[in-house]
């Protein structure tokens, strides 16, 4: 039966909002790679400015001064960059949200499609990560475990929070301490940086959109 004309209107509706969604998410993508290669360049910037002050200081005090000036610089735009991230990641959940609720609407008025399918149609957290391709089904913890650090703010922390490990190191040769305090003050600070931006991601991701509650929820799974 040929669909009616407000069937095939909905339709039309339905997939410009989804290639609007699906333009959308490409704009994400691309500023939050620029983001990520404007970070970079500062740092390998800075690393270069470094090496050139070592070789006329000898690594003396004026190397010390302006490599933890340097850096702190580099410190504060990766925290920024981390955080315009996140801001990114939440965008792009929207964006998923938004999309699983247009493919329920299609499959409410075309429910024989459902086996073509492969993104879900639920719009709670479930259904995003399906449509995301990550893997909640326990049977890859390992991966489910360290996926925070395959994103781009999850690496970026690592970077970042290596940098205020070289700063809390430079700060300990400043003062003359021995070699392994100053190790020790590099992985002290690498640790509690890597650990606050990633208490900061977890709250983060909890402090949702209201907006985006589940409307369309997965069914329950019946038990095997």
């Amino acid at each position: 039966m040929p669909p009616s004309r407000r069937e095939s209107e909905a339709l039309q509706i339905l997939a410009t909002e989804h290639w609007s969604l699906l333009a959308t998410r490409a704009l994400t993508y691309q500023e939050s790679l620029g983001r990520v290669n404007m970070f970079l360049t500062i740092l390998s910037g800075a690393v270069i400015a470094l090496a050139l002050v070592a070789q006329a200081d000898h690594f003396g005090p004026a190397f010390l001064s302006i490599a933890i000036f340097m850096l702190s610089v580099v410190l504060l735009t990766g925290v920024f960059t981390v955080a315009r991230l996140m801001s990114l990641n939440r965008d792009d959940f929207r964006w998923v949200i938004a999309m699983n609720r247009l493919r329920h609407a299609y499959l409410e008025l075309h429910p024989e499609l459902e086996p073509s399918f492969m993104t879900s149609p639920y719009d709670d957290l479930p259904g995003a990560l399906q449509t995301l391709g990550i893997d909640v089904s326990g049977q890859d913890r390992l991966g489910s475990m360290f996926h925070g650090l395959q994103t781009l703010p999850g690496m970026l922390s690592v970077i970042v929070s290596s940098v205020a490990g070289a700063i809390g190191g430079l700060v300990a040769v400043g003062f003359g301490a021995p070699v392994v305090v100053v190790v020790l003050a590099g992985i002290a600070l690498f640790l509690v940086t890597f650990v606050l931006i990633g208490a900061w991601g977890r709250r983060a991701v909890r402090s949702l959109d209201p907006t985006l509650a589940a409307r369309f929820p997965s069914p329950p799974k019946s038990p095997t």
